[in-house]
């Protein structure tokens, strides 16, 4: 059972969220808090595998109070869901450790999907904010390894080697949030869907950590 807790100011969205949740077996929504001052302490007490967490709040906003849940229990995932999406914010969360990002318009389906892959290691991502994540929004017709930062390269390389998402972490001091943050603009610039599709992609253009 994926236990999930809901943060939302607005009354109406978290009441709107639980009553989606409510209706996918092997979820159950097991708090609603209104504040997400309140985030972290809820997360002791009630002990959620993910936390879906609205961006804009009164008081503490949705990274800060990300942070405060990672703080005091690591293990629990959060995933943003927010109506905006620049690429800065996306950034922001992904970097504040979001494991996700979708916006409060996703198909119910689409929810019900993230949570579970979110919990299975995936990192969901609206569209929306997959684009947002590029240099440009032009279509990318070519991709290239041009297009990637330093770190995104370093990621690109280690993973066309075999390595695991923990010893790339390791292997490059970062966390393996920000691990499966950097493989997601990877699969976006590429055009691939999975790590396996980007190794064979760096494999055939010699891409190399060197």
């Amino acid at each position: 059972m994926i236990r999930v807790i809901v943060v939302d100011d607005h009354a109406v969205v978290r009441r709107g969220l639980s009553a989606v949740l409510s209706t996918a077996q092997g979820i159950a929504v097991v708090g609603e808090i209104s504040d997400g001052s309140l985030a972290a302490a809820a997360v002791t007490d009630l002990e959620p595998d993910l936390v879906l967490m609205d961006l804009n709040m009164a008081g503490l906003d949705g990274i800060d109070a990300t942070r405060a849940v990672l703080a005091v229990r690591p293990t629990t995932k959060v995933i943003i869901m927010t109506s905006y999406c620049e690429g800065a914010r996306v950034r922001a969360a992904l970097e504040g450790g979001a494991v996700g990002y979708l916006l409060k318009d996703a198909e119910p389906e689409d929810i019900i999907k993230a949570l579970r892959d979110s919990v299975n290691g995936g990192v969901p991502l609206s569209p929306q904010a997959a684009r947002a994540l590029l240099p440009s929004t032009r279509p990318i017709t070519n991709p290239s390894a041009g297009l990637l930062t330093a770190r995104e390269h370093q990621v690109l390389a280690l993973v066309a080697t075999g390595l695991p998402n923990k010893s790339i972490a390791r292997q490059l001091t970062i966390s393996e949030k920000t691990v499966k943050a950097h493989l997601t603009r990877v699969f976006t610039v590429l055009g691939v869907a999975d790590r396996t599709s980007a190794a064979l992609w760096a494999q055939r253009h010699d891409i190399s950590s060197s």
